[in-house]
């Protein structure tokens, strides 16, 4: 699509009207490019000021649709408030309007304009990857681009659905989990291979020709071909038992059960529905919660819910169609899609997403039969999500009301970071930053950083580094604090010293608006009697029983909870390195023979060069390689 897709950039150059943010001038601004625009389909941005985009949209005509803007009467009050701050104009051209909508959904996943409806949280979905780049397959979980060589299937709604399924092809196929480096190394089954959930292809309890088979049965599996696949393992168990193999027939026995086993865990199954998404929406008090099932290999792979910022006068077909072109921007779309409701611009969207699929892809809004009941039940969901979300929202800012009392804040924090750090005695040593708001909290905000700098155990040096990167950032990024980057409250997890290290780093930086807040440990540690240290005013100590006590204590050990899993993660790594995977030369294979050869890494460092010389696979000139690395 790239390829054929036609550009013309109007650059950045501003018409020649003077512009001071007025509606009038504003027009003024629009009317200067119709005169040289073209009628055909494309896209446009709009700028303000300081060269922000404002607004990204698609036209079958631009001139016309650009016009449009150039009628107040025609605009609601806050199309009149974005084409009041338009300083300037972009423009794209494509062969189709088909085009159109699918680089318009690129740049506005990209760009996040301010007066875009805009789909928030845009997580990867998890998958699961049989893997081509090994003679025996690994079958593992997957988020993220197809950058390695296998078989890809999904997307599952959640982590969970995945390590269901990940468990269920176990136990049917025995395919292995464990990594190439892990599998390269084995020298004895695992105990993955003793509970039957492996068929220890790392010893050679099976042959690669077997396992291939293992392998394809699990792929028909994964690609909805469960039934026929059943009823081969049946014949087969059938076949053994009659022979008298009562062991073998057992093997089979326990495969159909763990295959049964996830089938019979969903929820709607409608007949013939191998590959599609269900967008159901619900809209109310302003909010919308857009919910989408995925169903792959004729079974229910879950649902999550959605709640994408729009205007006030959206209406829910709008703020579908726009969901849907940004949701699929990076996403494999199935080939079927059932909505909830009619699209305005279905047709275009359509052939949009068959050309992203390359095949063809159909939207459908079901008005009876069987798929009615799946948008049924996916519009419920989203009705009762979005009821909790409003219940929650309302609750969450309760509690941001009583944080602004409780710090002497002028005003409601919209943004809350709370900092912590996490070592083994001054090693694998990290940073972490947590960030809420009104809606809970904001997990694609959260950051981890390793620390570089700060030596040893000194937790305020660790302080001082962490605060002092991400401030220093977020000046060279968002200095006029406009990108929701800045928070409003920044609580420090630690006493007065830790607290008296962000004051200084604040002052070095000249941030003089952000409250800071120190939480002091109770005695004994005690949850609940944490002390509140803030700079120039005597600590203080909230009731026990006090709602806000218990939200600030959240807000602490979320942020204590993901500072020990980042440090927890980084020393996992480094303990599964071994000190052999740094060598030039020294692959899997090899590895496998000096550890087979001397029992431990540690052995092999002290091995004399004739000793490593004896290995098999290990030439001479590899094993002085290996001699002069822990001889230096």
């Amino acid at each position: 699509m790239n390829e054929r897709r036609h550009e013309e950039k109007s650059g950045l150059e501003v018409p020649s009207t003077p512009v001071k943010g007025s509606l009038s001038r504003g027009m003024e601004v629009i009317k200067g490019y119709l005169k040289t625009l073209a009628s055909g389909p494309g896209v446009y941005r709009m700028f303000n000021e300081k060269g922000d985009v404002l607004y990204v949209g698609k036209a079958k005509s631009l001139k016309k649709r650009v016009a449009n803007y150039t009628t107040p009467q025609r605009l609601t009050i806050r199309i009149q408030r974005m084409v009041s701050e338009t300083h300037a104009m972009e423009f794209i051209t494509t062969h189709t309007e088909a085009e159109a909508l699918l680089l318009e959904s690129n740049l506005i996943k990209k760009l996040k304009p301010r007066y875009n409806i805009l789909l928030r949280d845009d997580k990867s979905f998890p998958m699961i990857l049989v893997t081509g780049d090994h003679d025996f397959p690994q079958v593992l979980k997957h988020r993220g681009a197809k950058n390695r060589k296998g078989t890809y299937f999904g997307p599952f709604a959640s982590a969970w659905a995945v390590n269901e399924t990940l468990n269920t092809l176990q136990r049917a196929f025995l395919l292995r989990p464990c990594s190439d480096s892990v599998f390269g190394a084995r020298t004895r089954p695992c105990l993955q291979y003793q509970i039957k959930r492996c068929s220890a292809p790392c010893v050679d309890r099976i042959s690669q020709k077997a396992y291939g088979k293992l392998v394809g049965e699990a792929e028909r599996f994964l690609r909805g071909d469960s039934k026929a696949l059943q009823e081969e393992l049946a014949e087969h168990m059938a076949r053994a038992s009659e022979n008298l193999e009562f062991e073998e027939a057992a093997i089979y026995r326990d495969r159909i059960s763990a295959m049964s086993r996830i089938q019979q865990r969903q929820d709607i199954n409608i007949p013939g529905l191998e590959e599609a998404d269900v967008v159901a929406g619900y809209q109310d008090g302003g909010q919308t919660c857009i919910q989408v099932f995925f169903f792959r290999a004729g079974a229910n792979f879950g649902n999550r819910a959605y709640y994408p910022s729009h205007g006030s006068k959206d209406e829910l077909p709008e703020i579908i169609e726009a969901f849907m072109g940004q949701f699929y921007a990076d996403k494999h779309p199935p080939k079927q899609i059932l909505v909830s409701h009619d699209l305005p611009g279905q047709t275009i969207l359509e052939e949009a997403l068959c050309v992203r699929a390359e095949r063809k892809v159909t939207i459908q809004s079901p008005k009876r039969g069987d798929k009615t009941k799946l948008i049924s039940h996916a519009m419920n969901n989203a009705r009762e999500a979005l009821g909790r979300r409003m219940a929650q929202s309302a609750s969450q800012r309760k509690l941001l009301l009583e944080v602004q009392r409780v710090m002497q804040m002028d005003a409601m924090p919209e943004r809350i970071e709370v900092y912590d750090n996490s070592h083994t005695q001054g090693t694998n040593s990290v940073g972490a930053m947590i960030a809420a708001g009104p809606d809970g909290f904001i997990k694609n905000a959260y950051r981890k950083f390793n620390i570089k700098e700060a030596q040893g155990d000194d937790d305020y040096a660790m302080m001082r580094e962490v605060l002092t990167r991400r401030f220093s950032r977020a000046i060279k990024e968002d200095p006029d604090k406009e990108k929701g980057q800045w928070p409003d409250l920044v609580i420090i997890d630690g006493g007065k010293g830790q607290l008296n290290i962000a004051v200084s780093v604040f002052e070095e930086l000249g941030i003089d608006d952000v409250t800071l807040a120190g939480i002091s440990k109770g005695p004994d540690r005690n949850a609940g009697y944490d002390k509140i240290i803030i700079p120039g005013l005597e600590p203080f100590q909230l009731g026990h029983t006090e709602p806000v006590n218990h939200f600030i204590q959240r807000l602490r050990d979320e942020a204590h909870r993901f500072a020990i899993g980042t440090h927890r993660a980084k020393r996992g790594k480094s303990v599964k390195q071994s000190i052999l995977d740094d060598i030039d030369g020294i692959g899997a294979k090899r590895k496998k023979a000096l550890l087979h050869h001397f029992g431990s890494a540690k052995a092999v460092a002290q091995a004399g060069l004739s000793d490593l010389e004896q290995v098999d696979g290990i030439s001479k000139s590899i094993a002085k390689t290996l001699y002069d690395h822990f001889h230096e």
